[in-house]
């Protein structure tokens, strides 16, 4: 397996019910490294500009208002097969078909407040992660 790195956001569902801390600590408990993270409350052009890959998309401006309405933690983690694990840990997007145990299965209320993202291949985490954080604020740096 190859060591990757990928981009995690608690949302703003998640920051506002206080469970940021332990949605973190479930993936530092499987092993994946934190090499950068911030609290960060974005603007609507910021949300637009991350998800622009939905902009045709029915859900896209709902996303994007939700995006907005608090603040967000983005993180970049990495670690053996990480975007794999990651979207193992977080669960299904609608929390009724998550997984027993997952971030999603306990933490999030709909499809749409579903507590973290989570990049969904190494183009989306190449695409997300310098999109949410510039070089000097992602650690070790090579």
């Amino acid at each position: 397996m190859a060591i990757e790195r990928t981009l995690v956001i608690v949302k703003p569902d998640a920051v506002a019910k206080g469970v940021a801390g332990r949605i973190i600590s479930r993936f530092e408990e499987a092993g994946l490294k934190i090499l950068a993270a911030k609290m960060v409350h974005l603007t609507k052009a910021r949300a637009a500009g991350f998800y622009a890959v939905h902009k045709d998309r029915p859900f896209y401006e709902s996303l994007c208002t939700f995006m907005t309405q608090g603040p967000c933690v983005p993180m970049v983690l990495e670690g053996e097969d990480a975007i794999g694990r990651v979207r193992e840990i977080m669960g299904a997007t609608d929390p009724a078909k998550a997984a027993p145990g997952t971030i999603r299965r306990e933490y999030a209320s709909s499809i749409e407040a579903n507590a973290v993202h989570g990049s969904d291949s190494p183009e989306s985490a190449a695409f997300e992660i310098p999109y949410l954080f510039s070089t000097p604020e992602i650690f070790p740096r090579s």
